[in-house]
């Protein structure tokens, strides 16, 4: 728009006759500063675009082309920074004056001279806070993608962590089994062994679907996750649901099977998630020897925090000999 308003005001100029203008190379100035607007801002291309303004200036007998000294702070902003926008702000503010007292000995007493020495200082001004302003807002977006990378990461490596932490603790305890019946239950060890397989299998899988973010599904993960000792029931529809919450859901089953494996030996483990219309509701059940309340490990004090920090909660009911009930709850 700057561009068209000088090119427009110089070339009326030249047809009605004001000033002293020369139209080709106030029109080959203006084309050279257009094509260098494409250009990378460095050191050359600003000596250019200084080049071809007091150039186009010179050309221009309507002398609205001044106001193009403007950009120059402006561009010199984004690729030296504040203090040389200001410095070749002020060194172009001192160049117009030094020119209109050159032609004319006696300009400051012109109202008319000063009004627009005042208004072009105006006008870059309010470029180098404009540049400021773009220069911060690109910086906070740079900040915010990194941020975004770096949570991503943690994300990433979280998921890594409690899927192959799941896996490989089922893997021990079916090579344990293996270790334990290869010699009174040769086929019940066969199994076991197939069954550490299998899931070795699943984690090798589900960590190269972490590392290449494929959509998450709930119920698909849940079904992978549940082997044959592990009852899974589904309920409503998880496609109201944003992904953070059914990922954390899934990793707080995960979690609690884990335990239950852990720690609940052949126990029957039960799985049940309810998305519902308000809240999703997750419960891991287990007939294993349970706990005290008070001696929640590093996994449950994980589960927790991952579900608070999508708003829900977790409530762990175990005894002594009477199983463990985990249940997830978060809102809509």
């Amino acid at each position: 728009m700057l561009y068209t308003a000088v090119l427009v005001a110089g070339l009326h100029a030249w047809l009605v006759g004001i000033g002293d203008t020369r139209l080709p190379l106030f029109l080959g100035g203006m084309a050279a500063l257009f094509a260098l607007e494409f250009v990378r801002h460095d050191l050359i291309a600003l000596l250019g675009r200084i080049a071809l303004i007091a150039a186009v200036v010179s050309a221009d007998g309507s002398g609205l082309s001044r106001v193009l000294l403007a950009l120059l702070p402006f561009t010199a902003y984004f690729a030296f920074g504040r203090a040389a926008a200001v410095a070749l702000g002020a060194a172009c503010l001192a160049g117009v004056a030094t020119v209109a007292q050159l032609r004319r000995p006696g300009w400051t007493s012109d109202t008319e001279q000063v009004s627009d020495l005042l208004m072009l200082a105006l006008a870059i001004a309010l470029a180098i806070a404009m540049a400021a302003v773009a220069v911060e807002e690109r910086r906070g977006r740079e900040r915010i993608a990194d941020l975004s990378a770096a949570a991503e990461r943690q994300r990433l490596a979280r998921d890594l962590h409690d899927d192959l932490g799941h896996h490989l603790t089922a893997v021990i305890v079916l090579l344990e089994k293996a270790e334990a019946f290869r010699e009174r239950d040769p086929q019940a060890a066969q199994r076991a062994l197939a069954d550490a397989s299998g899931s070795a299998r699943r984690a090798l899988s589900e960590v190269r679907t972490s590392v290449r973010s494929w959509d998450f599904h709930l119920g698909t993960a849940l079904r992978e996750l549940c082997t044959d000792t592990v009852v899974l029931r589904l309920a409503g529809d998880e496609s109201r649901y944003p992904e953070p919450v059914l990922r954390s859901l899934f990793h707080a089953a995960q979690e609690a099977i884990t335990n239950a494996r852990r720690h609940a030996g052949d126990g029957v483990v039960e799985v049940y998630a309810d998305l519902g219309p308000d809240r999703a509701l997750l419960t891991v059940t287990d007939t294993g020897p349970g706990f005290a309340a008070d001696r929640e490990g590093f996994g449950l004090r994980g589960m927790r925090r991952r579900v608070r920090g999508v708003g829900g909660e977790v409530a762990v009911r175990s005894a002594a000999s009477a199983g463990t009930r985990i249940e997830v709850t978060v809102p809509l």
